[in-house]
């Protein structure tokens, strides 16, 4: 017995021009020599019809163990979907995940894992060619904030963050058109680039002004005003993450 599971990216449904396929074939049991072939035929039928394929097979006691020693693991399977196969495989997995999470810990492998990115890239979004996922005000410090929600059961949407109280609805509204303006931006950068680019490389940065309606102005070329529209959004996105990272854990010790 079996399921296809869509888990990161594509298990949140979504998915950048040039992004990976992210895949579990989950098992209810370890496999034997015929399962196994035809796992690795299907593993190449995606990429023959060009699919980027990130995939994992593992049986439901292997998720549950490599969770618990691997927090990136962990929070692929949070965002695990099945796509096709048995629904009794994918409960037995999401049951297991519900009963082995320790909220605690994850919260605070989160907050490690956020710190030590940030120092990779800087420690500030006032980079000259930032990084629209990996930087300080980046995608992922979004995604961050919603996996720590989702993992302590107060919803993994906006929407939802405003029905428990975590932030405004006006606020929501904020958070969503900062989001679209990097989630934009990455996707015309990954057009142009034709390969997956995050970074916005001096290369791109006039041309993707233009795109967005930019025009040189007497003082200040299109590239620099859209730049100074990257910083607005990034400042904001960071701001709005560490109140939000603060409510969570305050929330995680009431």
């Amino acid at each position: 017995t079996a399921a296809l599971i869509a888990v990161g990216g594509y298990g949140r449904g979504l998915l950048f021009p040039h992004s990976d396929v992210d895949l579990l074939l989950l098992l209810e049991s370890e496999p034997d020599t015929e399962v196994t072939a035809r796992l690795e035929r299907m593993i190449g039928l995606f990429w023959d019809i060009g699919l980027d394929v990130g995939h994992s097979v593992r049986t439901v006691r292997e998720c549950q163990e490599e969770s618990a020693k691997d927090v990136t693991v962990q929070t692929n399977l949070l965002e695990a979907r099945k796509l096709a196969g048995s629904a009794k495989v994918f409960e037995l997995l999401l049951s297991s995940l519900h009963d082995t999470l320790d909220r605690r810990a994850f919260l605070q492998a989160k907050l490690l894992e956020q710190q030590q990115r940030h120092a990779r890239f800087h420690d500030t979004a006032y980079n000259l060619e930032p990084n629209l996922k990996e930087s300080p005000g980046g995608l992922r410090d979004l995604q961050t904030v919603l996996w720590i929600s989702q993992a302590l059961k107060l919803g993994g949407t906006w929407k939802e963050l405003v029905t428990e109280s975590l932030i405004t609805a006006q606020e929501a509204r904020q958070i969503q058109r900062n989001e679209q303006y990097l989630q934009g931006l990455r996707i015309r950068l990954h057009y142009l680039a034709k390969r997956r680019e995050d970074r916005l490389l001096f290369d791109y940065q006039t041309s993707l002004a233009g795109q967005l309606g930019f025009k040189n102005q007497k003082n200040r070329s299109a590239s620099e005003l859209l730049m100074q529209r990257y910083y607005r959004t990034a400042k904001a996105v960071s701001l709005m993450n560490e109140i939000l990272l603060q409510n969570l854990g305050a929330r995680l010790r009431t």
